[in-house]
């Protein structure tokens, strides 16, 4: 957490874009240090975990934008039920550096980076909490 979460914990951090996902996985804590990794993503704001060490709440920038994450809570009607029809879509410059980055994190290939008909490169893979990552950066 960074020194402005920590003097003030009820001070939440700006969000940095207009519609973000917010992600319900197994281990949010987890996933966020793996984004951290993989992303290079920024801890923004993390609620504290409870006592079965889940968390309600974890904010991070990656590459400029907000990307939030939550544990199961099926007790409080918000169960986990897996990752299915959507993919995140990260915009990038280098996508060479991203994916080797996230594939030496731990990322799994799903479709490798190709030239696309719409001009760019891009590629998929899907981080071990399930979720889909398509990447795509302009060719050069």
């Amino acid at each position: 957490m960074d020194a402005t979460t920590e003097s003030n914990p009820t001070k939440m951090p700006p969000v940095k874009n207009g519609l973000l996902p917010y992600l319900t996985v197994g281990g949010a804590v987890k996933a966020a240090e793996f984004y951290k990794k993989a992303f290079g993503a920024e801890e923004a704001y993390l609620v504290p975990v409870d006592e079965s060490g889940r968390t309600m709440h974890v904010h991070l920038y990656i590459n400029g934008s907000s990307l939030m994450l939550s544990d199961a809570y099926p007790e409080y009607g918000h169960p986990f039920k897996g990752h299915e029809g959507f993919a995140i879509q990260l915009v990038i410059d280098d996508i060479d550096f991203w994916w080797d980055r996230a594939v030496a994190a731990g990322a799994e290939v799903v479709m490798p980076v190709e030239l696309m008909f719409w001009g760019d490169r891009y590629g998929q893979l899907r981080d071990p909490f399930g979720v889909l990552w398509g990447l795509n950066a302009p060719s050069k």
